[in-house]
Formats: C-alpha cells, structure tokens, sequence
C-alpha cells in the first residue's frame, strides 16, 4: 500500500500520538453545522454548560497526561470569541498551566481575530484546531451561518502567529467522493500542510439533520486516510470521531494506512469514545508506542525550567 511506504518513510510508524479532547464550554452555539448536537437550533436533549472552571479542567488535564496523553485539546461551542474578553482570558490562563504540566495544548474556540492568535501563541498554545469539514462545494449543505473562506482565514491568523495548525474533515455527511478529494486537495495545497490532520466519520446524533445519515463504512475511512497520508506525507493524521464503532482490526488497518495519532478518552466533546484501557490493550497488542510530546527547542527549555522550578 502506497501510504504504508510514505507513513514509514516520513515516520516512525509504531509511534501514535495520544490526544485528549475536553468540552470546556458545551452547547448553546449559534451556528447551524447540521451535524453537531451542540447547535441551539436542534432538540437533541444536550444541556448546555458554561465555561469550566479552572480546577476541573487542570484535573483533566492531570488525568489525561496519567493515562498517556501526550497533547490537551479544549473545545468551546462558540461561533468566534470576539466580545467574550473574560473567558478568553481564562481560556488563556488554562493554556499556560496545561503547557507548564509538560503537555502539547491545542484550542478550538471558533473563529478567531489575528490579535487573539498571538495571544494565544504567547500563552503557549501548541496547536489550533479549526476543521473545514468537507469541500468547498459541498460546505453550504451543511453550514450556513459562517463561510469557508473564514473558516480559511481563521487558519491563516493560526499560521501567521506560528501555532500550528489542526484542520481535517467529516466524511459521512452526505458528500460525494470528489467532495472528499475537494477537502483534501484544500489542506493539501495550503501555504504550509496542516500539523495535524484530524479525520471524522460522522456520529449522526438524533435530533440534527443528519440524524439519518448511514454510518460510514471501514473502507471509506481507510481511504480517506490513506489518501491524506499520500498528499501530507509529514502531517499527524488523526484518527478521531467515529473510531468507537470501529474493532481493533479495522482500527489497525487504518494505522498501516497511514493514521498516528488518536483521540483517547471516554468523550469527543459531547460524543463518546474508546476508553483508556481498551487502548493500551489495543497498543500492546498492535506493538504502537505513545508518541512523546513535541516541542520547539526554545519551548522545550522553558518546559524544562517550569518543571524544575516546580520540582
């Protein structure tokens, strides 16, 4: 297989990146992404939840890195973060700690402004997740309430700051194969290939329109990943929403297709996930290895001296 060649070439291929994903913020969100359980436009019976608070999300953070996760990420159900001073704030001061515990720290807050990107580099964040979803041509089936050229230009404000950039897609919406080519061939012609390359199948939750949606099959993520792994050949390729329906031999195929990283934990946001344990059983039995975190040589340092400041 063509994308086992290039993963082995461009990586270690035993090696795969645990990720924990936190809801920090959940529901209420005015935007209309007909997948998403977290839109208050859909009845799906998802109680929405103010912004953490500082205690219980550095407990997560402690029992994530305990469980082997390397990178913290914290999603927040907002269209943007323009006139949300206050938790942007705090979103900032999270960062910090999370980075300081020696972990990677990745945000998806929505749209984001070019001064709120630098903020957020200068707090330490390590990755900013901001997901295209699917082509361009077939995004207006599924989100009306914010274009793809914003959703483009959000990346950009990411990239300028230099904290890397975490966009991929959702397959299972309805889409058509070159849908699927039309969002790949985006992020693979990019400035600069995305760090991370997060690939969904759709978990149709009732009560949004997509509720109907038939599940996607082994085959059709596999592709997807091999493909991804073919056109950005260095990108991390996660393997995210949807694994929980997929065994352990599926599961290995697309880590021989070209996956290396995942998200581990018992919730995607508000949709659930493999547990912890199930994963170490299916590293063990697979013979992958927890990917270390990664992080500049300047960053590095100063992670070295916060620890032994701390120790």
């Amino acid at each position: 297989m063509e994308s086992a060649q290039v993963h082995r070439y461009a990586h270690n291929f035993r090696e795969v990146q645990q990720c924990t994903l936190l809801s920090i913020k959940t529901g209420g969100c005015s935007e209309d992404c007909s997948y998403c359980p977290q839109s208050s436009r859909y009845h799906t019976g998802l109680k929405p939840h103010k912004l953490m608070t500082k205690d219980a999300v550095m407990q997560a953070a402690k029992q994530a890195k305990e469980a082997g996760s390397t990178r913290f990420c914290m999603g927040a159900a907002w269209r943007d973060t323009v006139g949300r001073k206050t938790n942007f704030n705090q979103i900032l001061e999270y960062v910090k700690e999370i980075r300081d515990m020696g972990m990677e720290v990745c945000c998806t807050l929505g749209m984001l402004e070019k001064q709120q990107a630098l903020e957020l580099k200068k707090a330490g964040l390590t990755a900013y997740n901001h997901n295209l979803d699917t082509s361009k041509e077939y995004y207006p089936n599924i989100i009306t309430t914010r274009t793809y050229d914003e959703r483009l230009e959000t990346l950009q404000h990411v990239r300028e700051a230099g904290i890397n950039v975490c966009s991929g897609g959702i397959i299972g919406l309805g889409e058509a194969v070159e849908d699927r080519v039309g969002l790949l061939h985006t992020l693979a012609t990019l400035p600069t290939h995305p760090e991370s390359v997060p690939i969904n199948a759709l978990v149709a939750v009732k009560g949004t329109p997509l509720q109907d949606q038939k599940p996607v099959e082994i085959w059709e993520m596999i592709r997807m990943i091999a493909t991804a792994r073919i056109v950005m050949p260095k990108s991390m390729v996660r393997l995210s929403a949807g694994r929980v329906r997929f065994s352990m031999p599926e599961q290995a195929l697309c880590f021989l297709a070209g996956a290396n990283s995942i998200f581990t934990g018992e919730k995607l946001l508000t949709t659930p996930n493999n547990d912890y344990d199930a994963d170490q059983v299916m590293f063990k039995i697979l013979g992958l290895i927890p990917k270390a975190p990664s992080f500049t040589e300047e960053e590095a340092e100063n992670c070295d001296e916060a620890v032994s400041t701390s120790g």
